[in-house]
């Protein structure tokens, strides 16, 4: 019985490289199309192993390369247009299904505001990153021309250095394809062992980040009346950008994790942003009650909030004179 299973495992190998060998290129544009697409699913391996398998054949990579860079494309032009017609509200979808921590999200926005467009090339090798950046593309309204250059580069320089891996390391590769083979069933289950690591890893990284950043919140209506009856320290961890963009709430400071702040013990603090479950203000909040300031807490809903309950702004007004003025805003 043992034999039989193992024949079984080892067939199911031949299967899964058969298929590779005969549908290697739409294999790996389906697979890149749905890791790229934010699923559970590494497209990197298979890449390798397509590239391996071609090189062992000496078949030419540059199908596999066109075919893994189209499919990473196609996903990430599916997340422009969604960010450019859904926006926040894209975003905010995406921290709820993603494995991948909220805060991804306000770090993303800083990186992109900072290097724009040119930040794509590089884009799929800095984690949770990708996805989010290429929605912020089409949010911030990035020409679809520049955004394909850029994100072309990007997606091409990732799957070279996936082919180049199979393509150097192709020996390496077929002897774990025997091995794999003579496990049999085990490989199998290795396989999908493997996998169920990879997703419970990535959940167990988002459950602690939920943990971390689950605290009381101070919600628009408490804060109206807390500026009514006093006046708190209004702390905003938003980058400039998007300050310039949607205007802050008056009197709030601009401030970032280097930013030098001397903060009273004896006021009441509190931090906001536009981020999904308020992370980047939660994070922010979290720091600051480390460093003894027990009396800080994050603005429910941030910005966004504090916009939909009708409540003024203040943003930077160019005027005719060199320098700019600030000016309230509804």
């Amino acid at each position: 019985m043992g034999a039989l299973r193992d024949s079984r495992g080892a067939a199911a190998i031949d299967v899964l490289v058969h298929i590779i060998e005969t549908y290697g290129l739409w294999v790996v544009f389906g697979c890149v199309i749905v890791d790229q697409g934010g699923l559970p699913l590494p497209a990197y391996p298979l890449m390798i192993v397509a590239a391996a398998l071609a090189t062992n054949a000496g078949e030419p990579l540059t199908p596999i390369l066109f075919a893994a860079t189209l499919g990473a494309i196609f996903a990430d032009l599916l997340w422009f247009v969604g960010g450019r017609r859904f926006g926040a509200m894209l975003l905010k979808l995406m921290c709820r299904v993603s494995l991948s921590p909220d805060s991804c999200v306000g770090l993303t926005r800083r990186i992109y505001g900072r290097y724009g467009p040119p930040s794509l090339i590089v884009a799929k090798y800095v984690p949770g990153f990708a996805a989010v950046a290429t929605t912020l593309a089409g949010e911030s309204g990035t020409r679809l021309a520049r955004f394909l250059l850029y994100d072309g580069l990007g997606a091409m320089l990732w799957a070279c250095g996936a082919i180049a891996l199979g393509a150097i390391f192709h020996e390496a590769v077929e002897t774990m394809l025997d091995e794999m083979e003579q496990l049999g069933h085990v490989a199998i289950v290795l396989l999908l062992g493997g996998l169920a690591a990879f997703v419970a890893f990535k959940w167990w990284q988002r459950y602690r980040f939920k943990m971390r950043i689950r605290m009381s919140r101070i919600t628009v209506d408490e804060l109206q009346r807390l500026l009514a009856s006093k006046v708190p320290m209004i702390l905003d961890v938003r980058g400039p950008e998007r300050r310039a963009q949607f205007g802050w709430i008056p009197g709030s400071i601009a401030v970032n994790d280097s930013t030098e702040l001397d903060l009273p013990k004896d006021r009441d603090i509190v931090v906001y942003c536009d981020c999904p479950n308020d992370a980047s203000a939660a994070v922010m909040a979290e720091k600051l009650k480390q460093r003894g300031l027990t009396r800080v807490r994050p603005l429910a809903g941030g910005i966004d909030a504090w916009l939909a309950g009708g409540h003024v702004v203040e943003r930077v007004e160019p005027t005719s004179r060199v320098g700019a003025t600030a000016e309230v805003v509804r």
